[in-house]
């Protein structure tokens, strides 16, 4: 039951994304969209509780419960930058915006956009790891810490990963090739 619902989730996610954008930019609908895009952390918590509802109903724990609890993880830690990169994505397809610029590639631009992504990793994976945590008493013993280890591993390992690149950007910055001007972290004429 909780693989379908997961994917129900996915789904809803970006049916109610599609939604808010398209009622901000084609409708005109600016307070709608809102409630639209409001409901998007809310899709992931419903799961969650679902998620938790499910183990109280004598479900199994299993890692299809902790992948449910990492959505509302990614939701808070990701999702207000893949709302902004989609939402700059749109208006420029449908609404006449700007061209949405690329990530920077070279610089303390791009020292700063790695500590960024490090940082929602990290948000991510604390999240995650609360949630899956918190699976344990409010199954009301139907999930146990061991169920779940392999996740603490893998999201720490996640979270270190993300601090090591970002600190080799910070001790390595990412030079463009000799003579490039360079702008914003990107080449100057080319790289936009």
């Amino acid at each position: 039951m909780i693989v379908t619902l997961i994917l129900a989730a996915e789904v809803a996610f970006w049916v109610l994304l599609a939604l808010g954008l398209a009622a901000r930019y084609l409708l005109r609908r600016r307070a709608l969209s809102t409630v639209l895009l409001v409901g998007l952390p809310a899709v992931d918590l419903t799961l969650f509780a679902l998620t938790v509802l499910d183990l109280r109903g004598g479900a199994t724990a299993s890692w299809t419960h902790a992948l449910a609890a990492s959505y509302a993880g990614f939701s808070i830690g990701y999702g207000p930058s893949l709302v902004r990169w989609a939402d700059r994505h749109f208006q420029y397809r449908f609404a006449g915006g700007p061209k949405p610029q690329r990530p920077p590639k070279y610089g303390a631009e791009r020292t700063s956009h790695e500590w960024r992504i490090c940082r929602r990793t990290v948000v991510s994976a604390g999240i995650t790891l609360a949630l899956i945590t918190a699976l344990v008493p409010l199954s009301a013993g139907a999930a146990h810490f061991d169920d779940f280890t392999g996740w603490y591993l893998r999201l720490g390992i996640a979270a270190v990963v993300n601090v090591i690149v970002a600190a080799c950007y910070s001790i390595w910055p990412k030079e463009a090739p000799a003579g490039a001007p360079v702008g914003n972290g990107h080449l100057v004429g080319r790289d936009s």
